[in-house]
């Protein structure tokens, strides 16, 4: 199994899109720690104000990803505005995790750049501005596979800032992750995966910290936590979760949790209901400048 799949089998991923048109003036984007917000910008010019790293001036095709999306604006001229394509990615459960800690603030790439995505923004482009049965949840599944394409350009590209996607860019480290990930109720020591990696035991460790910034015992910990908060969200019982992630009991698997968390595993599934339960694709936008005889943003379904 490749690197960027067998993350996704462990790690889900969920897009949806709730604006399509066009827009004039100022959109302001709403804090969200749950969920990425994704702007697909067909047609400019747009700025982008309120990220960490400044203002953006955009002027041709581009795809902006905010995986951890603070309050940000799109900023268009009033009379000839801009057409976009606005929508909201979800790792696994939502808020804080893996695949987007490893991402710049802001992933700002020109659609030129992504040679072979021709044919996914032609069907989403068709799709959005059109008014056919199905169009919402063709253009969501259009979206979940857009985010796999820039997640693999991040990648081999080396646009992580450590963490998974920094590690899966190395060839040799990237050999470890994949069989721990594969694997995670392995007994898996240093020189396992060094051994995975073909590195010698000193090598890895130096160059695993290097380049994902933590320790490979630390990556297991935080991989295997992560596996069994999915599992317990899906109702599976402690004592059993224990054993697939590698733990070798309920109580051992609690204090990972205490450790790393800071609350039990039955106080933290009580905190994701209270979230999931009101999670949803909703209208993150708010207009300051409403677009002259368009129409509201739409909730994706």
């Amino acid at each position: 199994m490749d690197n960027l799949t067998s993350l996704l089998t462990h790690f889900s991923l969920h897009a949806g899109v709730f604006y399509t048109g066009a827009i004039c003036g100022v959109h302001r984007f709403e804090q969200d720690t749950m969920q990425g917000h994704m702007h697909l910008i067909h047609r400019g010019p747009v700025q982008l104000i309120g990220a960490r790293e400044g203002a953006f001036n955009i002027s041709e095709p581009t795809l902006l990803f905010l995986p951890r999306p603070g309050a940000h604006r799109l900023v268009t001229d009033e009379r000839s505005g801009a057409d976009v394509i606005c929508g909201t990615v979800r790792f696994g459960s939502g808020g804080r995790n893996p695949v987007s800690d490893a991402l710049p603030d802001v992933v700002l790439i020109t659609l030129s750049d992504m040679p072979g995505v021709e044919s996914i923004l032609s069907l989403m482009f068709e799709e959005a501005f059109s008014a056919w049965c199905g169009r919402q949840a063709v253009l969501d599944r259009l979206c979940e596979v857009l985010m796999i394409r820039v997640l693999r350009h991040c990648i081999e590209h080396n646009m992580a800032q450590g963490g998974v996607l920094a590690g899966l860019a190395d060839p040799q480290l990237a050999k470890a992750i994949v069989a721990i990930h594969d694997d995670p109720a392995r007994a898996w020591t240093l020189a396992a995966m060094a051994a995975a990696a073909g590195m010698s035991r000193a090598r890895f460790a130096l160059r695993f910290k290097q380049v994902t910034g933590a320790t490979p015992a630390d990556y297991l910990a935080g991989w295997r936590l992560m596996l069994a908060q999915r599992l317990l969200t899906r109702g599976r019982q402690l004592k059993h979760v224990a054993g697939d992630v590698g733990y070798g009991s309920a109580s051992a698997l609690s204090r990972a949790f205490v450790r790393m968390l800071g609350c039990s595993p039955s106080r933290w599934c009580d905190r994701q209901r209270g979230e999931i339960g009101s999670f949803g694709l909703n209208d993150t936008a708010r207009h300051e400048n409403e677009t002259p005889g368009g129409p509201p943003p739409k909730q994706a379904r």
